[in-house]
């Protein structure tokens, strides 16, 4: 018999060493700081939700595609709206129990059920255009290609779908531990190869087309005296940049793969169920612990770390074009700046928990919480005035002194329930 860990547990007892005996730390406290990007709340919008969905910890986050969010709610409403505005496009209700997805692309939305249902809608209308079955439960979103939607499934299998039909086109499988946390990676794709990690610690890459393992590689092999010890899996999504993949696992490893045959560049032990981010030059993750770190890509040397928001049961980071972007238990989100890691703003969803990743669109940020909130946020980095250079020809005239700045602004901090 297979037993589903959730995450939060299993991370809790980690750092408390499995003992009676050691205090647990608490949360890390929010405190105020100089608020130096500014942050706008675009809209907000509910879409179902309710306290089952808030207990399940389900694969529900939001996606966008062309301009447009989708969001959907574990009683079956999948909801398309404007990313400027919020302004409703369609809203279809499905009326099944809806546990992972949307997934976006392709003029596509994908969803799955816990009972392995998968539902494809179109993009532009809702209207349903195929669905399928599978055999276990569905708690990531899909990939989607022009030809393939490719899934993870609990019982540890990655599945190809044709994207016009729903046909099964090719499984594979890998093998699943008898305790694991709750939860599955989302698969990517990349340059017509199906790429997702595991429950067993393994990264595996399969050929879109035929469905052939091209390579699996073990990001992490299992040790320890009991199963909670014993958890490795890559519960997140890898992402790639170039011809390199970036992954993360729980009590593993954060390493660089070769995207054509999955050897191991570099790797750095690091703990982490949440997931990474990468731009051109760097990774950051979200480690299990709650510390943020940047790292850079071509060596995985360390540039920061940020402990400030510890044991805050963060989200998988997102990026904007000047922010590392994390969502916490308490529905507050943060920005930290890419270059130091600091603070820079703060933002509230809801009093409620955000466990899937937020997405982010150029600097606009949209984050689901797992009680249906969903809600767009948009930084507007300062950008510094160009100096002006007297022509050679004109002698300079002495400009008045310039006033000192203001002083930024705190960010507010709403009272923590």
């Amino acid at each position: 018999m297979r037993l589903l860990l959730p995450l939060g547990l299993a991370a809790l007892l980690i750092a408390a060493g499995c003992s009676k005996d050691k205090d647990v730390e608490p949360p890390a406290t929010l405190v105020d700081f100089p608020a130096k990007l500014p942050v706008k709340k675009l809209w907000g919008e509910g879409v179902g939700g309710g306290k089952k969905q808030l207990v399940l910890r389900l694969g529900l986050g939001p996606a966008v595609d062309n301009g447009v969010v989708f969001a959907a709610s574990h009683k079956g409403e999948v909801l398309a709206a404007s990313l400027d505005s919020g302004r409703r496009v369609w809203v279809k209700n499905l009326k099944i129990p809806i546990s992972a997805g949307p997934g976006a692309g392709a003029g596509l939305v994908v969803v799955g059920t816990s009972k392995g249902a998968v539902v494809a809608l179109d993009g532009a209308t809702g209207r349903e255009l195929w669905r399928t079955r599978l055999n276990s439960e569905l708690l990531s979103a899909p990939a989607i290609s022009e030809k393939v939607v490719a899934l993870r499934s609990v019982d540890g299998r990655l599945h190809g779908l044709d994207a016009r039909s729903g046909k099964e086109l090719w499984s594979v499988e890998q093998q699943v531990p008898r305790l694991s946390l709750r939860g599955t990676a989302a698969p990517i794709i990349a340059k017509d190869v199906a790429i997702s990690g595991f429950d067993n610690g393994k990264v595996m890459a399969v050929s879109l087309s035929s469905g052939d393992t091209l390579w699996d590689t073990a990001l992490a092999s299992p040790h320890g005296r009991t199963e909670l010890d014993r958890l490795v899996d890559v519960d997140s999504a890898v992402r790639t940049a170039g011809d390199n993949v970036f992954a993360t696992g729980f009590q593993g490893r954060t390493a660089m793969l070769a995207l054509d045959s999955g050897q191991i560049w570099w790797a750095h032990d690091m703990s982490s169920y949440r997931g990474l981010a990468v731009d051109d030059d760097n990774l950051y993750v979200t480690q299990a612990d709650g510390i943020v770190v940047a790292l850079r890509q071509r060596d995985g040397s360390e540039l920061w770390r940020n402990q400030k928001l510890k044991l805050r049961r963060l989200s998988t980071p997102v990026l904007t074009s000047t922010a590392v972007v994390v969502a916490d238990f308490q529905g507050y989100v943060h920005w930290l700046d890419k270059t130091s890691g600091e603070l820079v703003a703060r933002e509230r969803v809801a009093k409620e928990r955000v466990t899937n990743s937020p997405v982010a669109a150029g600097d606009t940020v949209v984050v689901l919480t797992d009680g249906g909130k969903l809600a767009a946020f948009r930084a507007t980095p300062r950008v510094a005035a160009p100096a002006t250079v007297p022509a050679a020809s004109v002698a300079p005239v002495p400009e008045p002194a310039t006033p000192a700045a203001e002083p930024a602004t705190p960010a507010a901090l709403p009272p923590i329930p």
